[in-house]
């Protein structure tokens, strides 16, 4: 059967009804691409309609004509065989000494021509649907041995997964030699992937994924080839994390240099943040841009955070501004959004507002990087109702011959089992032990430590995990595991788990900062890694520059350079570019962005958090999975022994997820317990829990009796501890 993938198209009716002719004609096998490949020329950027790669076939170019105009066909078919085959003679292993091994055919598709057949002449084939099976089976290649070398050639939309600078290795055996060799393994993208960026939907599409599944790059692609395609278009790109401005900027130029040989005109491609402030320039942000284009007011963070509250700053501020928006002044054809887990439905509303129609909004999210909320609404309920009442975007089951709305990569690309499945259980707490003292204030006997669990459970196979053991079904016990095909083991068969991962506890913050100090100082003299392949992560935002000074202090002492995300560099900068430095961040800067070694420092503040449990567990997730390779969870004190006391239990059970699997009234039950507190919420509860104490202790002292509460007062407290 053939896999059809549906780019942009200015042909939209041949294009479908060159689809429509193989879904019906399910005997071939291969790939049909509509609008891609994109080759650059000297001329600029040639668009080919359609490309069929097939085994028995070759590679069959297809020039689609809309309407029933042929102008002159024959031209324009040796121009697309041309410049096709030019492109396919810069790759060695298509040719055999100067002669290119791939058979090009090429057919012009006119099916709104009754008359098509009879203009075909002698190596110039055109063809509506009564005679292009006839002319597909005349069409045939011999050297079909280099055929998944040529899928590879068309599929390698991008080497950008490499390296930013060219890694120089000495060693064999070396973390540096290790890099280079995942670097290569991993230079391409998969076919899914690559579906994901040429697939485009006339309308809303979604593209679900964990971290490393290539979400942002695939975002970033598609952004340039949507450019490619249609260079009069405005499109946006915007994200939560600002340190994301610089790889999408170089992930869209160097995508667009690779397939059309032209820089991409930044006036077309914006990069945004989400945000954005007065000043222009790198200020500029899709909500300041949206407040002030329709007259609305506009919220910083100070002034968003007195009227919405803390943690509800920009959502209560996108939601200010839709709800006053009367007429919406549609600017861009097509936005894209990263990260759209970190942001509130309002915000993905506001950008809806802002494009024309046919409304081509593109977001990605992981839907198990923020442990603390809800999974985004179903896109049905996400952008709201028409007047009559129906859903203003309606997602439908995938069709063949149809594009996909729905994406979910899942395969990781960046973390190992070892590391990807580590993160997932402490994040969780699939293997804590049950808070005794909860079951004690609320009489609910707690027989699991789950910090909480997703109400779709269906989310653990859609990114890649299976049902190893049990079921996976409310009240049941459960194994998942990772497969690998959801985590390609040459991410963990390069080094020993032991060195995979690691968790150590040290006895004070000094003997933390030598021992990291040490092991970085080891990477750069030893190891052959480069400064970049180097991030520590402190898990606290609030405690960052404080805690992170000692260790910086000691790698100076040695000549080693360091500096601090957004601070010591521009809040766009991630990785310093002028000097080699190692970097150091907080959480929120961290997201997004990956290197080989990541050290987690002060990892013990992640064990508990009164008001935070979820959040800090959240934060040691998504701090675990900016490793590429290997992982060093490093603490200080008894927390930090708790911790890996969870870790060797990962261990224990092969890197396998083993839990019960929550009832609906325990998820409940869960989610109250484990929730995110305000600061007002937590001052509650303290002060709560103070006066309780004292009225038990005068209880049971004798100097207060049951009869001075009140029957009522009584009965109520009853109740509720019924309840619990």
């Amino acid at each position: 059967m053939i896999q059809i993938i549906r780019g942009t198209t200015k042909k939209p009716v041949s294009s479908q009804r060159l689809a429509d002719f193989f879904v019906a004609h399910n005997q071939y096998e291969g790939f049909l691409y509509i609008g891609y490949p994109i080759i650059g020329t000297s001329e600029g950027p040639y668009p080919i309609d359609a490309l069929f790669i097939s085994s028995e076939k070759g590679l069959v170019i297809f020039n689609l004509v809309e309407g029933r105009d042929l102008g002159n066909f024959m031209e324009a078919q040796d121009d697309s065989a041309n410049k096709l085959e030019a492109k396919l003679r810069g790759h060695r292993k298509l040719m055999k000494g100067r002669n290119l091994q791939v058979s090009i055919s090429v057919v012009t598709f006119a099916p709104a021509r009754d008359d098509a057949a009879n203009f075909s002449e002698d190596g110039y084939q055109v063809c509506n649907e009564a005679n292009l099976e006839q002319c597909l089976d005349n069409f045939v290649w011999e050297g079909s041995s280099y055929y998944q070398t040529l899928v590879a050639v068309l599929q390698a939309i991008s080497t950008i997964r490499k390296g930013r600078k060219q890694r120089d290795v000495h060693q064999e055996g070396s973390r540096g030699a290790k890099l280079k060799g995942l670097e290569d393994s991993i230079a391409n993208l998969d076919n899914l992937q690559g579906w994901a960026v040429i697939e485009t939907v006339d309308g809303v599409q979604r593209i679900r994924g964990l971290a490393g599944s290539g979400k942002t790059i695939v975002l970033a692609l598609k952004a340039a080839y949507l450019h490619a395609q249609h260079p009069d278009w405005k499109i946006a790109v915007t994200f939560n994390t600002r340190s994301l401005k610089g790889q999408f900027r170089q992930l869209i130029n160097t995508f667009s240099i690779e397939q059309t040989g032209e820089e991409p005109d930044w006036e077309k491609v914006q990069i945004l943040h989400a945000w954005g402030s007065p000043g222009g320039g790198e200020r500029h942000g899709l909500y300041y841009a949206f407040c002030q284009m329709h007259g609305l007011e506009y919220h910083d963070l100070s002034s968003a955070r007195r009227q919405f509250g803390r943690d509800k700053e920009f959502a209560g501020a996108c939601q200010q501004a839709v709800d006053a928006l009367q007429q919406p002044i549609k600017v861009y054809d097509a936005i894209l959004v990263d990260e759209a887990q970190d942001f509130s439905p309002s915000f993905l509303r506001l950008c809806y507002e802002l494009l024309k129609s046919p409304k081509r909004l593109v977001y990605a999210y992981d839907e198990l990087q923020n442990l603390n909320t809800q999974p985004l609404p179903a896109p049905e309920e996400l952008f709201g109702t028409n007047p009559d009442g129906t859903p203003r975007v309606l997602f439908t089951a995938a069709a063949p011959g149809k594009p996909a709305q729905d994406i979910i990569l899942e395969k990781c690309y960046r973390n190992s089992r070892p590391i990807l499945v580590t993160a997932h259980a402490l994040g969780f707490g699939i293997y804590r032990q049950p808070d005794q003292h909860f079951a004690q204030l609320s009489g609910h006997q707690q027989n699991t430590g789950l910090i909480q669990m997703f109400e779709q459970k269906n989310l653990w196979l859609d990114v890649g995990y299976t049902v190893a053991e049990g079921q996976l079904e409310d009240g049941q016990q459960v194994t998942l595991a990772r497969t690998g095909s959801s985590s390609p083991e040459f991410l963990e068969n390069h080094s020993p788990v032991n060195d995979l991962i690691q968790f150590v506890s040290f006895d004070s913050p000094e003997a933390q900062a030598q021992w990291v100090a040490a092991a970085i100082i080891k990477n750069l003299q030893e190891d052959e890694l480069r400064h970049d392949d180097i991030v520590v992560i402190n898990p606290d935002p609030q405690t960052t520059r404080n805690a992170v000074g000692p260790l910086r202090k000691i790698l100076f002492e040695n000549s080693v350079n360091s500096h601090l995300a957004g601070v010591d560099t521009s809040p766009d900068v991630f990785f310093s570019s002028h000097a080699d430095s190692v970097t150091f961040t907080g959480i929120y800067r961290a997201k997004g962005n990956e290197a080989a070694m990541v050290y987690i420092i002060n990892a013990q503040d992640c064990f508990f958090a009164f008001g935070n449990l979820a959040g800090v567990r959240n934060r040691l997730f998504t701090a675990m999975t900016r490793s590429k390779a290997w992982v060093r969870v490093v603490g200080v004190g008894p927390q930090m022994q708790r911790l890996i006391q969870e870790f060797e239990e990962v261990k224990r059970n092969d890197f396998r997820l083993v839990f019960h699997y929550p009832t609906a009234e325990e998820r409940r039950h869960l989610n109250i317990v484990n929730r995110d507190m305000t600061a007002e919420e937590k001052q509650r509860v303290t002060k709560g829990q103070s006066d309780l104490s004292s009225l038990l202790k005068d209880l049971e002292s004798g100097k207060v009796y049951l009869e001075d509460l009140g029957a009522e007062q009584v009965a109520r407290l009853r109740a509720l501890l019924n309840r619990g």
